[in-house]
C-alpha cells in the first residue's frame, strides 16, 4: 500500500451500514439502472463521431436521471415535485435523443426497441408518481 493511501474498509466498524439491496430500491430506480445498462452497452459500439457526441450527451442524461430518480426516493416532501418535474423533463429528453440515434441509424430497430420500451415504461411510472403526488399534495 502507498503511503498516502487509506484503507477504508479495515476503518470500518462491524456495525457499518450495507448498501440497500435491489429490493430495497425503489422500482424506478431498479428500471432506470437495468436500461443504463443496457444504454451502457450500446454506447460501446456506437460509430466514433456519435459516440462522443450524442452518445455522451444521453449518457450524462441517463446519469442525470439515476441522480435524480434516487433524490426523488429520499428528498423531504416539500422538495419532492420539483424533482419528480425535473426528472421527467430529463426522461423526455432521453427519448428524443435515442430517437434521433435511431434516425440516424447509429442504434438500428432491435437496439432501439430494446431501450426505448423501457425507457417509455420509466416515463409512464415517472408520470403516475407525479400524479400520486400531486393528488396528495395540497395547493399552496
Amino acid at each position: 500500500m502507498f503511503m498516502g493511501q487509506l484503507n477504508l474498509h479495515s476503518s470500518l466498524s462491524d456495525k457499518a451500514i450495507p448498501p440497500p439491496t435491489l429490493q430495497q430500491e425503489l422500482p424506478l430506480l431498479i428500471k432506470l439502472n437495468g436500461s443504463y445498462k443496457i444504454w451502457h452497452e450500446y454506447l460501446k459500439n456506437l460509430p466514433r463521431l456519435t459516440r462522443y457526441t450524442l452518445g455522451v450527451k444521453v449518457d450524462n442524461i441517463f446519469t442525470d436521471c439515476l441522480e435524480l430518480a434516487l433524490m426523488g426516493g429520499y428528498a423531504a416532501r416539500t422538495e419532492k415535485l420539483i424533482i419528480l418535474q425535473k426528472l421527467s423533463t430529463k426522461v423526455d429528453c432521453l427519448k428524443f435523443f435515442l430517437k434521433v440515434l435511431w434516425e440516424i441509424k447509429a442504434l438500428d430497430n432491435k437496439e432501439y426497441t430494446a431501450i426505448s420500451v423501457p425507457v417509455g415504461e420509466i416515463g409512464k411510472m415517472i408520470g403516475g408518481w407525479l400524479k400520486l403526488f400531486k393528488k396528495e399534495t395540497p395547493p399552496n
